[in-house]
């Protein structure tokens, strides 16, 4: 997480509309929290550790066919398996991933033909940016910097006779109706990277700024089918505080105002008519199919100035209060409806929405 881009933020963060929708009070152990439809009993701290293992500020989530649920935490300490396995039902399954320790970021699972594939976006490592493994762990590919001339050294500005080498530091993946797939440089050089089946670059878009097209730390993405005549990109525009769309060629479409409709999106999933949007400014914001709000899930405007005061709430456990939320960096829908989030707080936090209404 970038805190200076953090900081620079959280001017906007007391904008918006409190929908927290409470039906129970936050002082009860698992509140009910949203509106009819979408209401959610919050079961935080989900997920039981074994006991060699703690949380090093978990980042991510995605589910297996079998709804295993795999969560990547950062590794800040202790060296450790980077990606943690659970079944259904909390239980310890499984841990891979020690060799990008320091890096754990993006996941994301898809079937392709009769197989399941792990995609991880490792933002910090040097060589392991872009993995995928099958479910047994086994490297299938993995990939370093772009080889493309967005991402070749440039003339240094400030001193003609040197270069300076683009970053990159991919955050997350989303899949593309042609088999390929998405990554956004959300940490490095602010483009998306659109790849073939075979992993293959095929066109980048976007880059650094605020103008239609342009982003500003593109954290997280996801194809948006919901409407069945018109595929779209959305990417979670994050310094620009808006959602951004765009055609499938990378041809941008509109975007949100900024701060208006979304805060500090972290990433972006979708199921049936309703878009997920994980805020990093404490809420989980559900939006329609006209892109509409339907709720903010935990959001409160005082609250909210309380986690941003100076970003000490998240390493402060004890001060977490139930049916809200720290920074939600990834969240995403079970099969039946349950949505798992992740917070970005240095001791972890897994917290189940069960719905319930």
């Amino acid at each position: 997480m970038n805190r200076r881009e953090f900081i620079a933020a959280a001017a906007v963060a007391g904008t918006g509309p409190i929908l927290l929708g409470m039906t129970r009070k936050a002082e009860e152990k698992n509140p009910v929290i949203g509106v009819e439809g979408h209401k959610y009993e919050c079961l935080h701290n989900w997920g039981e550790l074994p006991p060699d293992y703690s949380w090093q500020t978990t980042h991510n989530v995605a589910l297996d066919a079998a709804g295993n649920v795999y969560i990547t935490h950062q590794g800040i300490g202790k060296k450790m398996d980077t990606v943690l396995v659970f079944d259904p039902k909390g239980k310890f399954v499984r841990s891979f991933g020690k060799d990008w320790h320091g890096g754990g970021h993006g996941i994301e699972i898809r079937k392709e033909g009769s197989e399941e594939f792990i995609y991880l976006s490792n933002t910090w490592t040097p060589e392991l940016k872009l993995v995928k493994l099958n479910l047994k762990n086994e490297l299938v590919w993995k990939k370093g910097r772009p080889e493309c001339k967005e991402y070749e050294p440039k003339p240094n500005p400030k001193d003609a006779t040197k270069t300076v080498t683009p970053a990159y530091n991919p955050t997350n993946i989303c899949w593309l109706p042609d088999g390929g797939f998405n990554v956004g440089d959300g940490y490095g050089s602010h483009y998306m990277l659109n790849y073939d089946k075979d992993g293959k670059l095929v066109k980048v878009f976007g880059g650094s700024g605020a103008g239609k097209g342009q982003l500003s730390t593109p954290h997280g993405q996801w194809l948006d089918a919901r409407d069945p005549k018109k595929t779209v990109l959305v990417v979670c525009d994050r310094a620009n505080a808006r959602l951004s769309r765009y055609e499938l060629d990378g041809t941008p479409i509109d975007a949100t105002e900024s701060g208006k409709v979304v805060l500090f999106p972290a990433h972006a999933k979708t199921r049936g008519d309703v878009l997920l949007v994980p805020d990093l400014h404490a809420r989980v914001s559900l939006f329609d199919k006209e892109n509409k709000p339907i709720v903010h899930l935990g959001d409160d405007a005082e609250w909210r100035k309380k986690v941003l005061d100076g970003f000490k709430i998240r390493s402060q456990p004890k001060e977490w209060v139930a049916g809200k939320f720290v920074h939600p960096h990834d969240a995403v829908f079970d099969k039946d409806g349950n949505i798992f989030v992740v917070e970005w707080v240095s001791t972890g936090r897994v917290t189940l929405l069960k719905k319930v209404g």
